[in-house]
């Protein structure tokens, strides 16, 4: 794998992009900056890894856009040392974002073939401290809770109270919610006690969140 001048000057590009659309977390513009985005790409698409647009990764699966990568993870307020709990692998850009951040990060990804690959990637990229797990992620994962913050990469139909139920007291989980053809509602709540407080934000597009496990 090569990280080229070229790949950094697309990176420089693609960093002014996010920002100019209102992302003002220095530290994710920095991160952005640093991680080769085209490693998680199939060899070829390195000028996709590098437009603000969402590219398929197989499996029915995208890599989302990176406005919306940033987006999500200035919402999270990520802080040095949170346990972050994250549903839907992917390509394992979004686990990378935050684990540069600081975090201590556990994803959960459904869908069997993207785990092995994605896992193998990101140990070969030098983010073994990430764990991965095979899993269905609407049960997160209850023998590692409290969670700091949580973080979803698909969209639920409705609130996913069971998730909820694993953040640590001040804890904040983000996540599209909305039906499959409509555009989704980004959603932060934070888990004041003994209420909780919701918070609504701009629309986006994201693949359906899904129960069960899909085997290869």
């Amino acid at each position: 794998m090569k990280d080229s001048y070229r790949h950094k000057g697309l990176r420089k590009r693609l960093v002014r992009e996010v920002k100019a659309k209102g992302i003002s977390d220095t530290r994710i513009l920095e991160v952005i900056g640093k991680i080769p985005r085209h490693f998680f790409l199939d060899s070829g698409f390195d000028d996709w890894a590098y437009k603000d647009v969402a590219f398929p990764i197989g499996e029915d699966q995208t890599i989302s856009q990176p406005y919306t990568v940033a987006y999500q993870t200035q919402l999270l307020k990520v802080h040095q040392k949170d346990r972050i709990m994250e549903i839907g692998t992917g390509s394992g850009y979004q686990a990378a974002v935050l684990y540069e951040l600081g975090a201590r990060v556990y994803s959960i990804e459904r869908q069997e073939t993207l785990y092995v690959r994605t896992k193998g990637l990101l140990e070969k990229l030098g983010y073994g401290g990430i764990r991965t797990f095979l899993g269905d992620g609407f049960q997160g994962l209850e023998r590692y809770a409290p969670f700091d913050k949580i973080l979803l990469t698909a969209a639920p139909k409705s609130m996913p109270e069971t998730l909820i139920s694993q953040l640590e007291s001040g804890g904040i989980i983000v996540f599209p919610m909305g039906k499959k053809d409509d555009a989704q509602q980004m959603i932060r709540i934070t888990n004041t006690k003994p209420k909780l407080t919701i918070e609504k934000f701009d629309y986006f597009r994201f693949v359906p969140m899904v129960k069960g496990v899909r085997k290869r």
